[in-house]
Order: C-alpha cells, then structure tokens, then sequence
C-alpha cells in the first residue's frame, strides 16, 4: 500500500513472484470512470472508490490461498473494507519513501494515468497504519529485494 509512485506495484510483484503466488495490480481493478477522472487529474472521493474496493476484496476472497495486491489503501476505512470477511485478515506493507523520491518518480513514469499533480491529494487523505492493523511501515527508497526480503522476515515465512 501507499501513495502513487511509493514502489507498491513493484514490490508487490517481486514478493508474489518470490512466493509463487498470485499477484492483483489494484490499478487495474479501478472502473473506466476513475481512470479517466484521474488522468484528468481529479482526486477520487469515497464514492469513486466504492466499487474498486469491492472489487479489490472480491479478489482478495477468491484467493484465499494467498495472494498479493498492490493498492493505495491510503484511509482506514479503505483497509477495514478490504478485510472485510477475511479470515484471517490480510496484512499491510506501507511503502512511505520522502516525497522528493515519490515527485522524481512520478515525472519518470510514461503511460500511467496517475498525474503528479495529484501527490499533494494522495499524501493528505493517507492514513498511517494503526498498531492494531497488522501492518509493516517501510521507508519504500531502497531497493525491492531488499524491502521485499523485510517483509518477508516480518511475515516470518523469509
């Protein structure tokens, strides 16, 4: 989890492919509507990611045997609707580089319909992982094995 450019989809894949496990890309999962209100660089309101977060859980409930989704998951209330009926609940690995990291990869990316204009958005609405929420907080600026190996040896399955 974490705000667009923090290195979740990344990640994400690398710890799947290392678990030999199924891997979502949550992007993929948002419905046209947000897509294109994002490329034009609206912030989404709870509204907008309803239906995207039933779908992440959705996907999540299918893979019960496990699985890895990378996702913004910046609220709370996001993450309790992502749990929801999951037994036991998932976890949260929260990608939190400094901002200068996240500005200098956003102007490298081409083709994503993220627009960093929409940071500052993302970096206020992100809510930081509760104790009781079962989530690691990494800094998200080193290398991926190295961040994915972390998560590994917290998950005690490294």
């Amino acid at each position: 989890m974490g705000v667009s450019g923090s290195g979740k989809s990344t990640v994400a894949m690398v710890l799947a492919r290392r678990l030999g496990i199924p891997f979502c890309e949550g992007d993929d999962l948002h419905p046209p509507a947000n897509v294109a209100k994002m490329r034009a660089g609206q912030p989404l309101d709870d509204t907008d990611r309803a239906p995207w977060l039933a779908a992440l859980n959705d996907w999540m409930h299918a893979h019960r045997d496990g699985g890895v989704v990378s996702c913004s998951a910046l609220r709370r209330r996001y993450r309790d609707r992502l749990r929801q009926g999951l037994e036991p609940p998932p976890a949260f690995v929260l990608l939190d580089p400094p901002r200068a990291v996240l500005e200098r990869r956003m102007a490298a990316r081409r083709e994503h319909f993220m627009p960093a204009s929409l940071l500052d958005s993302q970096l206020a609405t992100l809510e930081l992982p509760e104790a009781d929420e079962h989530a690691l907080r990494l800094e998200g600026d080193g290398p991926a094995g190295a961040m994915v190996k972390t998560t590994l040896d917290w998950l005690a399955i490294g």
